[in-house]
């Protein structure tokens, strides 16, 4: 499986980006898909997910109301919807795909990833 990411950019606080995460190989629906990101000198942190069958989200507290995560099943792809952007939503934003929160999404921001993305900026200049 492999994860392609796009759609970063630099863009003045107060905007909109959005995201993009296609997955190629031998991906299956009962998987969880989302984004992770890293800001210069943090941690890597969680962001979004969704299960690619049952449609089920969920956020970190500091995104709720401000993105907004979806899927095309049918092209294999994920993407975040990222609205109101501030300048600490700064950090290279990485897609990931894991096969055991399909069923509860609420485990994704917490468990073992299968397969990274490589990842892609987003600076948001205040």
């Amino acid at each position: 499986v492999q994860l392609q990411a796009s759609g970063g950019g630099l863009v003045q606080a107060g905007g909109s980006l959005r995201l993009t995460c296609a997955a190629s190989g031998r991906i299956l629906s009962r998987t969880a898909m989302g984004w992770f990101r890293q800001a210069p000198g943090k941690e890597r942190a969680f962001v979004a997910a969704i299960s690619l069958e049952l449609g089920t989200t969920d956020y970190a507290d500091s995104v709720k109301g401000r993105f907004t995560i979806s899927r095309d099943n049918a092209k294999k792809t994920i993407y975040l919807e990222m609205n109101n952007l501030k300048p600490e939503d700064t950090a290279v934003y990485y897609c990931a795909a894991d096969s055991a929160s399909w069923f509860r999404i609420q485990v994704f921001s917490r468990t073992t990833i299968d397969y990274w993305g490589q990842g892609t900026l987003v600076t948001v200049s205040s």
